[in-house]
């Protein structure tokens, strides 16, 4: 089964709360707007600010907001934000790992043509989509 991790399901979760928000929103607010426990919320938002999906505001009234607009933030980018490339196999051309069986494998190369089928789809899904 293909899933996305935890983490992921998350911070598409926190994302989709900053849709609608006029302002810049808390980590407090976060979690407590998605229930998701607070240290979790200041985590996603490190790998989420570290990609250049939200902007970090300071002061009395700081907080995080979407950096883009919710229809150019797609599912890809938050899955590459909390997990890294994506790539459904070592066999992929991205993967971050080596496949072993390469030199004698008799799919070598065929899972590019899958993985970018998946990638496509999750860069036409925005936040916006999520959230409407």
């Amino acid at each position: 089964m293909f899933r996305v991790n935890k983490l992921t399901d998350y911070a598409t979760v926190v994302m989709v709360d900053l849709v609608d928000a006029n302002f810049a929103i808390p980590s407090q607010k976060i979690a407590s707007n998605t229930g998701i426990p607070y240290p979790t919320v200041n985590k996603l938002m490190k790998d989420l600010l570290h990609a250049g999906l939200v902007r970090s505001h300071r002061g009395v009234n700081g907080g995080y907001s979407l950096a883009s607009p919710a229809n150019k933030i797609t599912i890809a980018d938050i899955i590459q934000a909390v997990e890294g490339p994506i790539a459904l196999t070592n066999c992929v051309n991205n993967s971050p790992e080596k496949c072993y069986y390469e030199n004698f494998c008799a799919v070598q190369g065929r899972w590019n043509r899958v993985n970018k089928a998946v990638v496509n789809a999750l860069n036409e899904v925005t936040i916006a989509d999520m959230s409407s």
